[in-house]
């Protein structure tokens, strides 16, 4: 749902009634990732997407029941092979899809709201709801904050609600949504619940050093992947707004100096195409000492030999050479600037979830897999009423 939580904003402060459907766990080769949803309103309005096409009709018909009857449902989607016109996944995978109906008169509307509100506006937020477990909770949300304050529960469960907040923390500080059990009232005993956690986190980072016509491209490509991109440079000539104005920031300062006193988390990705010692070696001495999650550095192979002695000279272990991706970017024989900010960013995502980088011909590798993902959990399908 927080996946297309600026559009349903919208919808709220229009004082639309809508249903939305949100991917709850994955099985197999299927398109889409826990927490992508479609939603349709009263007039018959959809956006989103949770299958890529596959199933979307019938989820649409869903959508529109939901509205009318205000029942939650949980349905599964699979590929069946006794009928290849039946609805289903034809990529092979199987989803479970949460239908929640959001209407004016709906105890969770407010909740949902507020969580949109957030997603939308790019603060970080994770909401919980009840994919399976008493008729009572169904429908009922929680928005929890990355200090584990929330709003919102699950009715008479006060400790319910306050150790789903206490995971959905979990859930948030890593930008995951995925599925947890959990008891009734908040403990391993009582009935068991599935809680679908939904986090919204502001976009990655990525930090482009050196202002050339590379990083023109790489800027590009890199908003279109959704980070928020930095271009750092010494050089004010090169570093302006006239050069990268798709760049959300731009910073004129040495490199290192810069990447001292900025912000940086697990998700941040460090792109270095200075290829210049005066600059490098600082920038990368520093670099591969913090908690990135990618740090690439652009040059020749000579340039990455050289570069690494100057390194080590300087103290950085091999260990710490180790995590540099030099030369930077995947073998996809790229001459231009637009064919190099491709091979960069294709190590960046197959870093990021765990692909090989070779060829989907021949090769026996999922097509779709990431770390974060949430699997299906056995014998779970049909309606939670």
């Amino acid at each position: 749902m927080l996946d297309i939580a600026e559009e349903l904003h919208r919808w709220v402060e229009q004082g639309r009634d809508f249903a939305v459907a949100t991917v709850v766990a994955v099985g197999g080769s299927a398109p889409r990732r826990p927490g992508a949803a479609l939603a349709v309103d009263a007039d018959g309005t959809a956006i989103g997407s949770v299958s890529g096409g596959c199933v979307e009709g019938v989820v649409y018909e869903l959508c529109q029941q939901a509205l009318q009857d205000g029942e939650t449902v949980l349905e599964r989607f699979g590929y069946s092979d006794e009928d290849a016109f039946a609805v289903g996944l034809t990529c092979g995978g199987v989803i479970d899809i949460l239908v929640t109906p959001v209407r004016a008169a709906d105890p969770a509307r407010p909740v949902l709201a507020d969580a949109l509100r957030a997603a939308a506006g790019g603060e970080a937020a994770a909401v919980a709801r009840i994919v399976s477990g008493p008729r009572d909770l169904l429908g009922l949300a929680l928005l929890i904050g990355p200090d584990g304050t929330y709003e919102g529960g699950f009715g008479a469960h006060p400790e319910l609600d306050r150790t789903v907040a206490a995971e959905a923390v979990a859930f948030l500080d890593a930008g995951r949504t995925g599925t947890l059990e959990i008891g009734e009232r908040g403990s391993l005993c009582g009935a068991p619940l599935t809680v679908l956690v939904e986090s919204s986190v502001p976009a990655p980072r990525m930090i482009v050093f050196g202002a050339i016509d590379f990083a023109s491209a790489l800027v590009r490509i890199g908003k279109f992947l959704n980070y928020r991109v930095t271009v750092c440079d010494a050089r004010p000539v090169f570093a302006t707004k006239a050069r990268f104005p798709e760049a959300d920031e731009i910073v004129v300062e040495w490199p290192h100096q810069y990447l001292e006193r900025t912000s940086v988390d697990a998700r941040t990705v460090l792109c270095v195409l200075t290829h210049d010692a005066k600059f490098d070696v600082p920038l990368l001495q520093l670099a591969l000492r913090l908690p990135v999650a990618y740090v690439g550095a652009m040059g020749s192979r000579r340039t990455h030999l050289d570069r690494n002695e100057r390194l080590r000279e300087v103290g950085v272990t091999d260990l710490e050479l180790a995590r540099l991706r030099s030369p930077i970017g995947l073998d996809l024989g790229a001459r231009t600037p637009e064919e190099t900010a491709l091979s960069i960013a294709s190590e960046i995502v197959a870093n990021r979830r765990g692909g090989s980088g070779v060829s989907l011909t021949g090769a026996h590798t999922p097509i779709h897999h990431d770390a974060t993902s949430t699997s299906l959990p056995a014998g779970r399908m049909g309606s939670v009423a």
